[in-house]
């Protein structure tokens, strides 16, 4: 009896660690040169909802910390390789359809991104998409042409209402979990 006690427990442990995990999600663009990426900036995505300065340090940090071990350097410059950013939906869904591109003169991006001020021409690019409550999605654009080439989606990553030892160890699994396939292999 005990035996099929402990048997029972321990597949209702199991059953709940699935229901609980996190599931990740990727895309990329077959066609992108990943092999030519070795600088990324942080960009702010256009309309993307915003989280408190604590969880969005949290959020760079553990990507960071996974690019790094990729061989991705982090850097200020306009000249990075890839513009990165992310977006969260925590307690709603969430519809998000552009950024916009703003090349122009001046501190920040005329209006794109993050910035404002000085002459621009801008373009206003993107796609449709809804991410439900948790998740944390990470684009990567290439700075030449903007286009998005790589994408990822790790749900059940951000919970408010969790520790903060919590939402950081949810966060650094999501992003060692979302950034695993980063590069893609080549084919």
């Amino acid at each position: 009896m005990k035996r099929a006690a402990s048997i029972l427990f321990a597949l209702l442990l199991m059953i709940a660690g699935i229901a609980s995990a996190q599931d990740v999600r990727y895309n990329f663009d077959s066609k992108a040169d990943f092999s030519k990426f070795k600088t990324y900036k942080w960009v702010e995505i256009k309309e993307a909802q915003k989280v408190d300065d604590i969880t969005d340090k949290q959020i760079k940090d553990a990507i960071d910390s996974v690019l790094a071990t990729k061989g991705l350097e982090k850097t200020t410059s306009d000249d990075a390789d890839l513009y990165i950013g992310y977006q969260t939906a925590i307690g709603q869904e969430k519809q998000y359809t552009s950024f916009n591109t703003g090349w122009g003169y001046g501190p920040g991006w005329g209006g794109g991104w993050y910035g404002g001020g000085g002459m621009n021409s801008s373009t206003t690019t993107g796609t449709t998409s809804t991410i439900y409550t948790g998740q944390l999605a990470l684009d990567m654009y290439d700075r030449n042409g903007h286009d998005l080439v790589w994408r990822g989606v790790a749900s059940k990553t951000i919970d408010t209402k969790a520790k903060p030892e919590k939402r950081q160890k949810n966060l650094n699994k999501a992003a060692t979990k979302m950034l695993k396939n980063y590069p893609p292999p080549k084919k």
